[in-house]
């Protein structure tokens, strides 16, 4: 009986020690750190899982049917200008790379050592998420599972690594683009703008083929690049910059999408000849313009406000586990449905209803309490920090530099493949054997040169969430 009262007790202890680390975060959070940063980036990942789950539409005849609302409901393709932050995510990533990377040069640190660090605080969580997909697709497909259905289960559950191709490629290219960017400031970010427009036009109107996919980085880097320089001050944000900026994205958003060739959803739809994201647009960058003006209008209000222990501890607990929350929030979704529809607890509506509608509340709520238990089991991963968790200082040495560049490269050949894998039935582990490889030899690369070149992590390193 003790044995048993103490695993029912272990959750509870988790979830105490999770607590106990957000308030001695929140505690030592230095008095110039630009709260409203990691604000944002609490309210981007918020909206992130709710717009996903919100999208999901799922039928249960005689078998699993889904897909996006937007598909078959056209205005909530609308809604898409209000979810779709990932603009927010590069900007305050822009300027938490930079403050990082500025940080780690001046205690003597380079351009490999940082890139280390910074990898290693993404790929933690990312590699316990894919291992847990290969483990939970090989004990389903023991246990009697349909192929096909393990296949779409376990696609419907790794769609968030797309952003991860993106946002670690910009994590790498920090170094040289923020030594750009010190040389020339706004105008990185206003060329790049410009080649995305150019890559439009060659392939929208040229029907030149593939030259539109260089806006996958092109895109993310311009906006990546405002980032830095609202981090050192280039970014005027005086009020009556922030409102213009955002004036100018939203009238250029709907010049572009209303009466320009670009579609209004900013999220791709199924079967559309033009998508925003896919590759990302000069609409789209309207729309990150737009975003952009309203984060710098609200950052007065929002700093005074997050002074507060009560707002800011929230923020803090939300970044603490923010790719667990990230990662795995699809996941929940894969449970949600085969716990909610497939019992028949959820009566069928037809998608957009207004019973539909009203049946949006109590399926948030199942999968919000879903992901909370996801979080308690896989977060600890996230705000683990060992005594040689990530390099401080420089990693010196062209063998570092070539094992680190290629460990890299391997990663995002991974998750790339991993992207583009589709729904299908990849085998014993639901996923491309190939491409696992290629991610996990990525991953024990870094892992192997971060471990030679690694020293103690210092208190103020631990204490920083960005």
């Amino acid at each position: 009986m003790s044995h048993l009262g103490d695993t029912a007790a272990r959750p509870l202890r988790v979830v105490q020690a999770m607590a106990r680390e957000v308030r001695r975060l929140a505690e030592r959070t230095p008095p110039q750190r630009e709260r409203h940063v990691d604000f944002l980036r609490a309210i981007a990942i918020v909206a992130v899982v709710l717009g996903h789950w919100l999208a999901v539409y799922v039928t249960h005849d005689k078998a699993f049917q889904g897909g996006s609302i937007l598909d078959v409901v056209s205005w909530t393709r609308w809604l898409t200008w209000l979810f779709q932050v990932m603009p927010l995510f590069f900007l305050v990533g822009g300027f938490a790379n930079a403050a990082s990377f500025t940080s780690h040069r001046r205690r003597g640190g380079n351009a490999t050592g940082w890139v280390l660090g910074r990898t290693a605080r993404l790929l933690r969580p990312t590699t316990i998420l894919l291992g847990g997909l290969a483990v939970a697709a090989a004990v389903a497909r023991i246990f009697g599972a349909e192929p096909a259905l393990i296949g779409v289960a376990v696609w419907v559950a790794s769609i968030p690594l797309w952003f991860l191709v993106a946002y670690i490629a910009v994590v790498v290219l920090t170094p040289p683009m923020h030594a750009l960017h010190r040389r020339t400031g706004l105008a990185v970010p206003v060329v790049l703008a410009a080649l995305v427009g150019g890559g439009d036009l060659a392939r929208l109107v040229l029907a030149v083929p593939y030259v539109g996919e260089a806006n996958f980085l092109l895109a993310w880097l311009a906006v990546h690049q405002l980032g830095f320089a609202w981090q050192d001050g280039r970014l005027p944000s005086r009020r009556s910059v922030p409102v213009a900026m955002a004036a100018a994205g939203l009238i250029a958003l709907v010049l572009l999408t209303v009466v320009g060739p670009y579609p209004v959803s900013m999220v791709e739809l199924a079967g559309g000849k033009v998508q925003n994201t896919s590759p990302p647009t000069l609409a789209l960058l309207a729309l990150a313009l737009t975003q952009v003006g309203i984060a710098l209008w609200a950052r007065d209000r929002a700093n005074r406000w997050l002074r507060g222990p009560g707002p800011w501890t929230v923020v803090v607990a939300v970044n603490s586990v923010i790719m667990t929350l990230f990662l795995w929030h699809m996941a929940a979704v894969v449970i949600g449905v085969g716990a909610f529809y497939g019992p028949n607890v959820m009566p069928a509506a037809a998608p957009g209803s207004a019973l539909w509608l009203l049946l949006r509340i109590p399926w948030l709520v199942f999968l919000a309490l879903i992901l909370a238990l996801l979080v308690v089991v896989f977060g600890p991963f996230e705000q683990r920090r060992g005594p040689r968790a990530d390099p401080v200082g420089a990693v010196r040495g062209k063998a570092a530099a070539a094992l680190t560049i290629a460990g890299v490269g391997a990663v995002l050949a991974g998750l790339f493949g991993l992207t583009q894998a589709g729904p299908r039935y990849h085998g014993p582990v639901g996923l491309p054997v190939g491409v696992l490889i290629a991610y996990f030899s990525g991953v024990a690369v870094l892992g192997y040169v971060r471990w030679r070149h690694s020293r103690p992590t210092h208190e103020g390193d631990r204490a920083d969430i960005s």
